[in-house]
């Protein structure tokens, strides 16, 4: 995929809304890319099932009205983040489809959606490129960790977690995590668009990784027919791995990690722990996964 042209982006209606924009705008920049954005605001019913068991009408009619004011105001500050960065970052705004011809710049649209959030989200990014979604971490606010795993597992695209500040640059130094893997693979080669336009390129991979009959020099020469000279970072891979990642990552001064996502089945991570659970709680700087 080596033509970028549609990013879907939903944003919750959180201060965290301000930085996946962000995140989104300096990815589609470059690419002329349309930033397909979304705010899904919940059906009145499918609050109900949350509300309990042992609740009188008045209670349940009480919880559902909160909810209900609390989602009117996100959706209305999703809209406002919305008008005020197109308009500080002059970008056009267009219907969610396109005219004819494209327009050859970056071009934006926002959509309000009502319904369940994960269901439609998918859809949706079926539809789109990349995804670009807030950092889970949202410590008081709307967490978009759940939205996060059911993307990775159900979308069939690539997605791209923001970090929890507004980045300066994105994709301008790339590290490239691999172990071999399908997962890696995948990463790897859905983020080719954004490495043909990095300034430096680092392969990240362990000490061990050539126990298995493989050497991390064929990636290097892999990349070479794209013309992308890749740098070998070795890091070590006892203790936290994650961690281990992430300095090698800033050791590099890379703004974008790819990564497979969940090599190991998702319950091994969330009962042993792992590296995409790690890096979805800890990463701080913008992380795109594939698997």
């Amino acid at each position: 995929m080596l033509n970028v042209k549609k990013i879907l982006v939903p944003i919750q209606g959180t201060p965290l809304s301000i930085t996946t924009l962000t995140t989104a705008y300096l990815l589609a920049k470059n690419r002329k890319a349309h930033l397909a954005v979304v705010h899904v605001h919940p059906d009145k019913k499918d609050i109900i099932p949350l509300t309990g068991e042992g609740l009188s009408g008045s209670m349940i009619e009480e919880v559902i009205n909160i909810a209900e004011h609390e989602s009117v105001k996100r959706a209305k500050f999703a809209r406002q983040v919305f008008d005020d960065f197109i308009d500080n970052h002059n970008i056009e705004q267009t219907a969610p489809s396109p005219n004819d011809t494209l327009s050859g710049k970056t071009t934006a649209s926002f959509t309000s959606l009502i319904g369940r959030e994960g269901p439609l989200i998918t859809y949706w990014s079926r539809l789109s490129d990349a995804i670009v979604i807030s950092h889970p971490n949202a410590d008081e606010h709307v967490s978009s960790s759940e939205i996060i795993h059911t993307l990775l597992f159900e979308s069939g695209r690539p997605v791209i977690i923001a970090p929890k500040v507004p980045p300066h640059t994105v994709g301008k130094h790339v590290c490239i995590a691999w172990n071999g893997s399908a997962e890696s693979a995948a990463a790897l080669h859905a983020s080719l668009p954004w490495i043909l336009n990095a300034e430096k390129v680092g392969i990240l991979y362990t000490e061990d990784y050539e126990d298995q009959n493989a050497k991390i020099q064929d990636v290097v020469n892999y990349l070479k027919f794209h013309s992308v000279d890749a740098q070998l970072c070795q890091f070590a891979s006892e203790k936290n791995t994650g961690a281990n990642m992430l300095e090698a990552c800033a050791n590099f001064d890379a703004d974008m990690l790819c990564m497979g996502a969940y090599s190991h089945p998702r319950w091994k991570q969330l009962i042993l722990g792992g590296v995409t659970s790690f890096m979805l709680e800890h990463g701080d700087l913008t992380i795109f996964m594939n698997r």
